[in-house]
């Protein structure tokens, strides 16, 4: 098996990359001058960079530091393709959704929720997904570091902190509009370069042959459809990511963007499209990377670790590729919780006659104070693989419950709604808290309570909706 060697002549694609997103960032500045255009870009995107800015911001970190990467490089190639299937399930539950959520028009989720259970509902979710957000932004400063360390061989911690100050310049500069954009040019990278590089990642394993060979010997079961992983075990892995994508506000503030339906239903197929063509590629890259390093690289390394051992100009590009997936996401959800912090409690609870100049100034510092809250957050946590499913787990028990029942069922109740949200966020700290007792995932737990308690209460209370 090989040693990762840093190659530090792939860190000019890195910075030619970063320097275009620092350009147009800078270009965009000057063009978002109201809290409209920063935060919904005016409602003005158009259907190509809504293809981009869906792709990029759902495929960050998560897909090529953890999710399918990690569970290639540990269970085997299947259980890392099939990493696809939540994905492509959560795009269609929101384009089926898509026209109820722009009909709303809200800036957060919170507001959506806000029109079914009222203002106290519209704070604690405001709350618990600033909370999500910002922990979702936390693990892309480490996912960057590692782009960095693979280049140059510069110490994590170090190279973390240099992340996060450029994640938060990023999503300071131009709002959405900024976003959107340089997420389009993103997504058109990690396009190109896994496409590119991954037939070179396979013969740098020795041809397919040689890296299935090389994997069934180090994992007999890596070939198998499970990875001998239990049920339990998959869903743990795959429902942390389906619960989360159902009510993202990242998706819902991108979907009330766009210029018209027909604009966003043409955004949603080329989202589809390209979580085909990434998120099992983004497998074999990672079961080609156990092939070639074996045990002498971590989970969380494995897709980007390939970029040392193949051609300088297709690995600069697939690192290109890998910086594209980790900004594009960190500044994305960084600008959505901050945006939470503004409209969901600083606008809604303490200073409802805010002018728009106020609300725009308050919203950039906001991003600066939660993006070092996002770096303190990342400290707690072991691995990018831990924190991913945290910070899902916790959107996808606290929220998407509340959210999918307040757009389409009609009998849940304001008691119903709150109390699901309160229940499903406290069962999921606790679980975590007392490291996981009873030795089940806390999804399997944490969103099936959520959804339990929404239900009961709201059968009970139903004298509120004839009340209204």
């Amino acid at each position: 098996m090989q040693q990762l060697v840093a190659k530090p002549s792939l860190l000019i694609f890195v910075v030619v990359y970063v320097l275009v997103m620092v350009l147009v960032g800078a270009y965009y500045t000057k063009k978002s001058k109201t809290s409209d255009e920063f935060v919904k870009a005016g409602g003005g995107l158009g259907s190509i960079v809504l293809m981009g800015t869906f792709l990029a911001t759902f495929t960050g970190n998560g897909t090529i530091s953890g999710g399918g990467n990690s569970l290639a490089y540990t269970y085997g190639l299947w259980p890392g393709i099939f990493f696809a299937v939540p994905s492509l399930a959560g795009v269609v539950v929101l384009f089926l959704l898509a026209k109820k959520i722009r009909q709303l028009d809200t800036y957060t989720v919170a507001g959506i929720i806000e029109h079914k259970y009222g203002k106290l509902a519209r704070t604690l979710s405001g709350a618990i997904i600033a909370l999500s957000m910002i922990s979702i932004c936390a693990y892309q400063y480490k996912g960057l570091a590692f782009v960095l360390n693979v280049t140059t061989g510069m110490d994590v911690g170090i190279a973390t902190i240099l992340s996060a100050i450029l994640i938060i310049w990023l999503a300071t500069s131009g709002g959405l509009k900024s976003v959107a954009v340089t997420d389009a040019v993103s997504a058109g990278i990690m396009l190109l370069g896994i496409i590119l590089a991954t037939p070179h990642v396979i013969s740098a394993a020795g041809g397919w042959d040689a890296a299935v060979a090389s994997n069934l010997a180090q994992n007999p079961a890596s070939m198998t459809w499970n990875g001998e992983q239990t049920l339990a075990g998959f869903a743990a892995g795959y429902l942390p990511l389906f619960f989360l994508s159902l009510g993202d506000q990242n998706l819902y503030q991108r979907i009330g963007a766009g210029k018209e339906s027909k604009t966003v239903n043409k955004g949603f197929i080329g989202w589809f499209v390209g979580l085909v063509i990434v998120v099992p590629l983004v497998a074999v890259i990672a079961f080609c990377a156990k092939a070639i390093f074996g045990s002498n690289i971590t989970a969380a390394m494995a897709f980007m670790s390939t970029t040392t051992v193949i051609p300088t100009f297709t690995g600069g590009l697939l690192l290109a590729a890998s910086a594209a997936f980790i900004i594009t996401t960190g500044d994305s959800y960084l600008l959505s919780g901050a945006t939470n912090i503004t409209y969901d409690i600083y606008v809604d609870r303490i200073k409802p006659n805010a002018t728009d100049d106020q609300k725009f100034k308050f919203t950039r510092w906001t991003i600066v104070i939660t993006g070092v809250l996002a770096y303190i957050i990342l400290q707690f946590f072991p691995s990018v693989l831990a924190i991913q499913y945290w910070s899902y787990t916790i959107y996808g028990a606290g929220i998407t419950p509340a959210v999918i029942a307040a757009l389409c069922w009609k009998k849940v109740t304001k008691t119903g709604g709150i109390a699901s949200m309160a229940i499903g966020t406290l069962v999921t700290i606790l679980y975590e808290a007392f490291g996981q007792p009873w030795g089940i995932a806390t999804v399997l737990l944490a969103v099936p309570v959520a959804t339990i308690v929404l239900v009961v209460v709201s059968l009970l209370t139903q004298k509120e909706n004839q009340k209204a």
